[in-house]
């Protein structure tokens, strides 16, 4: 899949542009992962939409959105949590929901509910990991590459506590028309025009993600949403100490065998976090190392301690 230029995406649809800057009061997403939260039961209530969102400097489509945002909201807990999701049908279409980390029958909490309905979805986090969750309704491919997807953390047992910790969602856009849907022919032939992190084009290029001194803990989950492309998460300058993949550690730095690790490899519907140190000042991008992603929006920076790095902007 991919455009055939590097400049630009031309496959038909709105075309990107790699190396625009947004412009205006454009704002991140934020990639901060809050703690899970106390108690054990969990309330929650989603609107399900359709909105036209800017995804690329310059660039918008009509995305499809659980809580007018894509990806959806990042769901937290403990193993054992009972979540209560409240979902309504605020658009113009069916939609459904589809929990990775729940064990329901899918003819149930996972059917289509049309326009105006509402839906409880409830489960038990019944096993650790990160989790994709994302809108079931035929067909499913259009549904997720408009942005109908998002992730669930439930911490393994005796997580410990870290310095920083980040949420990254890896997911494709394949474009329409300026201002309309994606396009579901390039979907079903895995043409996308973008990989990106979070719902944006290279964001955290434009607005990398600082405030981590050297020697800090960070610990990233990744969870690929796909719906076709699979990452190789990689941080440029750093080792990661610990990988945990797919609800399992494969890495931990009291194994005793002093090992590290380059990536994160995960297929579509797959996560898990890795853990890392910066030992010097300076930039650190971060990239799924599947290059033909990286150029085309799969990419950001870190920024450790408070280096002069004059223009870093761009790739």
């Amino acid at each position: 899949g991919g455009g055939a230029e590097i400049e630009g995406a031309k496959l038909g649809g709105a075309e990107i542009d790699f190396n625009a800057a947004p412009e205006g009061d454009w704002q991140p997403f934020d990639p901060t992962l809050a703690p899970a939260p106390g108690g054990t039961e969990h309330e929650i209530s989603w609107s399900m939409t359709e909105e036209v969102m800017e995804i690329a400097p310059g660039v918008t489509q009509e995305v499809w959105t659980f809580d007018g945002q894509v990806p959806g909201p990042t769901l937290r807990g403990k193993v054992g949590d009972i979540f209560t999701v409240t979902i309504t049908n605020d658009g113009e279409m069916g939609h459904s929901l589809d929990f990775h980390a729940s064990k329901v029958a899918w003819n149930d909490e996972m059917r289509t509910i049309q326009p105006g309905e509402s839906l409880v979805y409830q489960f038990e986090a019944k096993h650790a990991g990160a989790w994709m969750y994302h809108c079931g309704t035929a067909p499913t491919l259009h549904h997720i590459g408009n942005g109908m997807h998002g992730a669930v953390v439930i911490d393994p047992p005796d997580l410990a506590p870290v310095d920083h910790e980040y949420i990254f969602v890896q997911h494709e856009y394949y474009t329409g028309d300026e201002g309309e849907p994606g396009d579901l022919g390039k979907m079903q032939r895995d043409e996308w025009d973008a990989v990106v992190f979070n719902g944006y084009v290279n964001q955290y290029v434009h607005a990398p993600i600082d405030g981590i001194e050297v020697g800090e803990r960070v610990r990233a989950w990744i969870v690929d949403n796909g719906p076709s492309e699979n990452s190789s998460w990689h941080v440029v300058g750093t080792i990661f100490d610990t990988v945990y993949k797919e609800g399992a550690y494969n890495l931990r730095p009291d194994d005793g065998g002093q090992g590290g690790s380059q990536a994160l490899d995960l297929q579509p519907a797959q996560g898990g976090f890795v853990e890392f140190t910066f030992d010097e000042e300076g930039a650190y991008p971060f990239v799924s190392h599947k290059f033909s992603n990286a150029g085309k929006g799969a990419m950001g920076l870190f920024i450790a301690g408070d280096p002069d790095l004059g223009e870093i902007g761009g790739h």
